[in-house]
């Protein structure tokens, strides 16, 4: 597998034009989606190298580590926008912490009790969890804009949560 992505790579970068993309996104927005593999965040919403921050992680959860993350991209980074994006059939639906805890406890003997995988239930409440943690964060100031999605893995639709 790694000769193919470093074949790919050498592809990519004989035609790379994207070497002025600046580091602060010019869009100044920042994205919170899933790790998923059909989600491809730059398609989806028109994204071009330099226009935005992606943060990717399972379920597109406004965990500690996105926070950490938004919080750089606001703070040192200029954004004012956080979009948080979940999506239709999310493998986050699919079990709970301790269906987990007990597989990895099975698997490999390691205790995950003190670890919360963030599973959810309810696919929008989960989007309207996310939104309220960021807007409840005493490290985001109130007036970064945070809206939130639903993302059709079938269709490519976005559909806002509110």
């Amino acid at each position: 597998m790694i000769d193919e992505l470093l074949g790919a790579n050498a592809r990519y970068a004989s035609s790379f034009a994207a070497a002025d993309a600046p580091s602060k996104p010019r869009l100044k927005l920042a994205v919170v989606t899933c790790m998923d593999a059909r989600i491809d965040p730059a398609a989806l919403l028109g994204l071009a190298p330099g226009d935005a921050h992606v943060i990717r992680n399972a379920g597109g959860r406004a965990d500690e580590s996105a926070i950490r993350s938004l919080v750089v991209s606001y703070k040192l980074l200029g954004t004012r926008e956080f979009v948080v994006i979940h999506h239709e059939s999310c493998g986050m639906l699919s079990f709970t912490n301790d269906e987990l805890r007990s597989a990895l406890k099975a698997d490999l003997g390691a205790d995950a009790s003190d670890v919360d995988f963030m599973p959810f239930t309810d696919l929008d409440q989960s989007v309207r969890d996310d939104v309220r943690t960021l807007r409840e964060s005493p490290l985001i100031p109130g007036d970064i804009v945070i809206t939130g999605f639903v993302y059709d893995v079938r269709s490519g639709r976005l559909r806002e949560v509110r």
